[in-house]
């Protein structure tokens, strides 16, 4: 016996294979081939086919009755036998077989089933009252207390607005006789809110008894009426007030009124600062978009959050390259007007600018007429103005003429003494007839664009002893002057003014430009706009 590998011993108690003659080597070799040639490229399933004999993926359709044929119906056969006894052998799941719910059961659990509402589906337990404990009643019983509240709608009076609440006439006539000597309440501002207690009543043909009624009868004061016994009681509750001044600075910018307005200034306060300013500064060149601005005004703040404005106090213009102008209102001889700083009457002359919001688009002089196209004399100047924008009067006077004139359309003239003469152009409507007398200041009329125009803007005549003048080159000297004690109280009341804190005068120090100018201008108080010394 050999071995049948060379250099390498038998094993122990086993006899060595002994060589196989070439043609048989040969045929296994082959057979081998065969088996590598038909498990190549094959999947598991196809493997465990071959090793039966055949293959599990075998076309029963195809070779009927061959031996591969009838190899594939046996393993087809036997894996639906040994799928039907593995799924007969899965022990069934016990379940408990519940009894069919009644309707009254039904019922009671719809509201906790999940179902749309169009199938019955409802939320929450409904409680079914027994029949046994139910009592008929022979009317709806009624709440033992109402609150209600009332509001000042400035058409009915307050004691309708009472008994519209449901108030006895009793009640309503004891209200009125504890309230009326201490408010007045025909002057009670619209809108206002009256809270109502009413008590329980024996039956329902009689009114309920007023328990307390409260309202804000004025700024400072609430009145509460309250029941006590068969009486009913006034009680009095003042309200904090904090009255000092609002003082507010800012910058100019494109539009005065505008930056007023973007301060917080109310828009009545804002057109007053426009107006009484127009009586001392000339708008179209005597005011620039770095000048500031400020104002100060009435202001009452009440512990209740309420606030309330009044009078315009003080108002004033810093101008960069120019004098400051300053106006405080001040009471003299009964009257209450504004007055320059060094106490001189603000209302002195013509007003510069007779219209709120404008703007100078034409002058004084000859000019080329841009819808007659020839050049003619202007006799006035033209102000361009947002259409219905107020007019003023440019100072006391009567009119003396009020309606169409032409190619001025709605016209307005006023008569200013012997002498003095205005005329107002273009009007969309008039706020004057003829014969009236109006005082500075006063609306005549809004700007339009009637006659020959080619936009809204009003158009200025000044006419002195019978010859056009241009309105910006006129100088008034007169007017009323403050003197000894009243200029005294006047100047000290304007420190004051200059000297409160300002809500906007964060907004100066963070300006780097207008600090700039300002200290320019301290340092060199007699230099124009354009840094030249002024003689």
């Amino acid at each position: 016996m050999q071995a049948a590998v060379i250099g390498s011993a038998p094993l122990p108690g086993i006899a060595a294979p002994q060589r196989l003659p070439g043609t048989r080597r040969r045929a296994a070799a082959a057979r081998v081939a065969k088996w590598r040639s038909r498990v190549a490229g094959r999947k598991p399933l196809e493997l465990l086919g071959i090793g039966l004999g055949t293959e599990i993926s075998t076309d029963l359709g195809d070779s009927i009755g061959s031996r591969n044929w009838w190899l594939g119906l046996a393993a087809c056969t036997a894996l639906c036998v040994g799928a039907i006894s593995f799924g007969t052998m899965v022990a069934p799941l016990p379940q408990l077989l519940r009894p069919q719910l009644t309707p009254a059961q039904r019922e009671a659990v719809k509201p906790q089933s999940i179902a749309p509402l169009a199938y019955g589906a409802a939320t929450g337990s409904p409680m079914l009252p027994s029949p046994r404990l139910v009592e008929r009643l022979a009317e709806a019983p009624e709440r033992p207390r109402l609150e209600l509240t009332a509001r000042i709608d400035g058409r009915r009076s307050f004691e309708t607005l009472l008994r519209r609440a449901g108030v006895g006439r009793d009640d309503i006539a004891r209200v009125l006789a504890l309230v009326g000597p201490v408010a007045r309440l025909s002057a009670l501002p619209r809108g206002s809110e009256v809270d109502l207690v009413l008590g329980r009543r024996e039956t329902k043909s009689v009114p309920r008894p007023l328990e307390a009624l409260g309202f804000r009868a004025a700024f400072d004061l609430r009145l509460l009426v309250s029941r006590s016994g068969d009486a009913l009681q006034l009680k009095r509750i003042p309200i904090a007030v904090d009255s000092t001044p609002l003082r507010v600075e800012g910058l100019v910018g494109g539009n005065l009124n505008r930056a007023l307005r973007s301060a917080g200034i109310p828009a009545g306060l804002a057109n007053d600062f426009v107006k009484t300013m127009g009586y001392a500064v000339d708008f179209q060149r005597g005011v620039g978009k770095r000048d500031r601005f400020g104002i100060v005004v009435e202001r009452d703040r009440a512990e209740t959050g309420e606030i309330r404005y009044g009078q315009l106090l003080f108002a004033g213009l810093d101008r960069v390259g120019k004098d400051p102008v300053e106006l405080g209102r001040f009471d003299s001889g009964g009257s209450s007007q504004f007055y320059r700083a060094n106490g001189e009457s603000a209302r002195k002359g013509l007003m510069r600018t007779p219209v709120e919001g404008a703007r100078l688009t034409s002058g004084f002089g000859m000019r080329f007429h841009p819808l007659l196209a020839y050049s003619r004399m202007h006799q006035g100047v033209d102000f361009g103005a947002p259409m219905g924008a107020p007019i003023f009067a440019a100072a006391n006077g009567t009119v003396s003429f009020a309606g169409r004139h032409g190619g001025h359309g709605n016209y307005v003239r006023l008569k200013h003494g012997k002498e003095l003469v205005t005329g107002y152009a273009h009007m969309s409507r008039f706020a004057v007839r003829p014969g009236q007398s109006v005082t500075q200041g006063q609306v005549i009329g809004y700007v339009g664009s009637t006659g020959i125009s080619t936009g809204p803007h009003l158009h200025y005549e000044v006419w002195l002893r019978g010859r056009a003048t241009d309105p910006v080159s006129l100088k008034f000297i007169g007017g009323s002057q403050l003197s000894g004690g009243n200029m005294a109280r006047f100047q000290a009341m304007m420190n004051r003014m200059r000297h409160m804190e300002s809500v906007g005068a964060a907004a100066a120090a963070t300006d780097p430009a207008r600090s700039a100018a300002s200290s320019e201008n301290e340092s060199n108080p007699r230099r124009d706009r354009r840094g030249k010394r002024r003689r």
